[in-house]
């Protein structure tokens, strides 16, 4: 005879799956049963009943039968002798691969189990890229095991809750499955931080009756009214859990009494129309609180979840939220991607789609990462991130990660846009593209012809389509800036030798590029101008052996810059060059050129030892960007000295890349500051500035 379990389970599954389907389970109980037989867990009951529970927590969710079979076998190739190739000879090839995606790897030798934990999370991920139903198992493993946490040690508790709650919790939720979601975090908190959850269920339970009573008549003046206006629908009411109250405290920094919309309701409907309808109803019983209306519907979050938000003052004084949607959006929200296995017919058949698309991007940027704990952590931070949303001017939504900016926001809308943007207006009101976006903002972005995205953009942009677009441009335009360069360093070895470059036959050219392994003449002009190769011995190879001879001194030029050539140019940090210094370039193979003062010590050295590879280097008569320059301050010694002396910069405008203390006495300090400033004349009245501030006795730029 059947045990309860396994017989709860048939009929289960017999509910909606083939007869044939259904023995196939049995089966399975079978071969399960064998291979743990005489394994117990640490309750004292036998092994195979974790799997067969969490096979039924599959079944109550209507998964296929490979996954309920998988979910009998998936501790077998773990813990028992049975293997893959066992698995896929009675079962199939695809229960076998389930299995191997949820199988942890316990078996490897790892430092810490820190990073066992993060491998074993690595080939999830990408065994869930593969296959979602992966995923599905692992979250009802994770979800019994939570049931029968309290046989485990303290310590356990604790390390098992924290795991649930940073990394199957958000991915139950990012899959759009709130019910096993939220079940999760219950557990996860009641176990990982027992007295807080003690505490804060005592409090809600010592209103309780009162809140129900608030429940049951707010329900009815709903439904009341949704009747009279035609309105099909059924209406729920609850209470906010444990873990949504607390969680709300903690990231709000809020008290238990502060926290007031502990009312939650959900309208279900039976189409999208009918659902803002249901809105309007509901706004004209109770008064709305302003910029709390969120529209999933129009705009879905990524996991597919639709619904209309709301939150409401009730007449027992405390805001009530409504969530308002159809019985398929209804479906969604609870099952999420599993929807796509629940019931074929559901419209939101993209949700899992989506789901799909989500990982392997998560999986796609970072499981090349080589540090298993950097892994983890980048993982979890993708998991579910905030999001806010916000409009454009003519009121189209747009979504964006938590913490987005302006310029973020460009290049939503159009690459281009980000490209080229200058500024923003935020409800009207002219703002930095550095500016933190919020819920509800109408954001417009300005833009001017021959902008273009700069390097520090990479500071503050927080997605990842503005990081892409910026750091292609920027290779595209240092890649167009060493060719440039490139060919005016060629060109001039060219003129020295009384040739140039329009002379040299292209058969000759060909043959030369050919000869070096380059496919093109950028490639060549690229390696000159990063000093792979010197431009006077390329001149040299390219003319024929008759018209080879020295290069004249009268024919050199110099090479003018202005400041915004890439890493094909770099400012030496033994001397600091800013624009209006008298400079020389040095050819540093793989660096490019390097610029130094003609002033700095080592020019002499690298003149003598490498003359071919110094050029001369002028300035351009305008040049953009900002440089770094050492300031060395001799100073008063007291209290509120370097705060004055950072207030003086801050109001001229120099930004401060770093300060240290060399060296002191009871009197006198002396500081080294290296500043940002974009040449000679800013440089002037940045040292003007400070030499009329009090605590400063003498000021001097130096050398490193």
């Amino acid at each position: 005879m059947l045990p309860t379990a396994v017989r709860q389970l048939r009929d289960l599954v017999n509910t909606y799956l083939e007869p044939e389907q259904v023995a196939r389970v049995l089966r399975a109980y079978e071969v399960g049963a064998e291979a743990h037989s005489g394994q117990k867990r640490r309750s004292g009951e036998d092994y195979i009943f974790h799997p067969i529970a969490v096979a039924q927590i599959l079944a109550g969710m209507r998964m296929d039968q490979q996954t309920i079979v998988a979910a009998i076998l998936h501790d077998t190739v773990e813990d028992t002798d049975l293997g893959s190739d066992d698995l896929e000879a009675e079962f199939g090839s695809d229960v076998a691969r389930l299995v191997d995606g949820v199988t942890k790897l316990d078996k490897m030798k790892f430092r810490t189990r820190r990073e066992a934990d993060a491998e074993s999370f690595r080939k999830l991920l990408l065994a869930m890229s593969r296959d979602l139903r992966v995923i599905f198992i692992k979250l009802a493993d994770r979800l019994h095991n939570m049931r029968t946490i309290g046989h485990m040690s303290p310590d356990s508790r604790r390390r098992i809750s924290s795991e649930t709650l940073e990394i199957y919790s958000p991915i139950a939720e990012r899959l759009g499955m709130n019910a096993l979601k939220e079940e999760l975090e219950e557990l996860g908190f009641a176990n990982r931080y027992p007295r807080r959850h003690q505490v804060i269920s005592q409090r809600i339970a010592r209103v309780a009756g009162n809140r129900q009573d608030v429940i049951d008549k707010i329900t009815a003046e709903l439904k009341k009214r949704l009747s009279e206006a035609g309105i099909p629908c059924r209406v729920e009411g609850r209470t906010k859990t444990a873990y949504s109250v607390y969680s709300k405290m903690r990231d709000k920094s809020l008290s238990y009494e502060e926290v007031s919309d502990l009312f939650a309701f959900r309208i279900i409907t039976h189409s999208e129309p009918h659902c803002y309808q249901a809105l309007g109803v509901a706004h004209s019983l109770y008064r709305p609180k302003h910029g709390a209306f969120k529209d999933y519907i129009a705009l879905p979050k990524p996991n597919g979840y639709q619904s209309l938000h709301t939150v409401l003052t009730s007449p027992f004084d405390v805001p009530i939220e409504i969530q308002i949607r159809t019985e398929e959006m209804d479906l969604v929200a609870e099952k999420g991607a599993a929807a796509h296995w629940l019931y074929k017919a559901t419209p939101d058949r993209a949700t899992a789609t989506r789901a799909r698309e989500w990982l392997l991007k998560l999986v796609d940027s970072q499981y090349r990462a080589t540090d298993s704990n950097e892994f983890l952590d980048a993982a979890k931070s993708e998991l579910f991130p905030d999001e806010i949303f916000v409009f454009t001017p003519r009121g189209k939504i747009i979504d964006l990660k938590g913490e987005a900016t302006a310029l973020d926001f460009a290049y939503a809308i159009h690459t281009d846009v980000g490209n080229q943007a200058v500024a923003a207006r935020i409800d009207r009101q002219r703002s930095p593209l550095s500016t933190r976006l919020e819920n509800g903002q109408t954001v417009e972005i300005m833009t001017e012809k021959g902008s273009a995205p700069q390097p520090e953009w990479l500071e503050f942009v927080v997605t990842s389509k503005a990081r892409t677009a910026i750091r292609s441009h920027l290779k595209n335009l240092e890649q167009a800036d060493s060719v440039a360069i490139g060919d005016r360093l060629l060109d001039q070895a060219l003129a020295r030798r009384g040739t140039s470059l329009e002379q040299i036959g292209q058969r000759r050219l060909d043959r030369y590029l050919a000869k070096r392994g380059l496919e093109r003449m950028e490639d060549l002009l690229i390696r000159i101008a990063r000093g792979d190769m010197l431009a006077g011995v390329v001149a040299h190879k390219l003319l024929p052996l008759t018209q080879r001879r020295r290069a004249t001194a009268d024919t050199v030029t110099s090479l003018t810059i202005g400041g915004t050539e890439g890493s094909a140019i770099t400012y030496a940090s033994c001397c600091h060059p800013i624009p209006g210094d008298p400079i020389m370039g040095y050819l540093s193979a793989g660096k490019g050129i390097v610029i130094h003062r003609q002033r700095c010590p080592n020019v002499p050295g690298l003149q003598k030892n490498q003359p071919d590879r110094c050029i001369d280097v002028t300035w351009e008569p305008m040049t953009r960007g900002h440089f770094s320059v050492l300031l060395r301050l001799v100073t008063i010694n007291g209290p509120g000295v370097l705060a004055s002396i950072s207030s003086t910069l801050g109001q001229i405008g120099a930004n401060i890349e770093r300060v240290e203390q060399k060296d002191s006495t009871r009197e006198t300090a002396s500081l080294s500051f290296v500043l940002s400033v974009t040449g000679r004349i800013q440089l002037a009245r940045v040292m003007r500035r400070l030499k009329r501030n009090p605590h400063v006795l003498k000021i001097s730029r130096e050398m490193a």
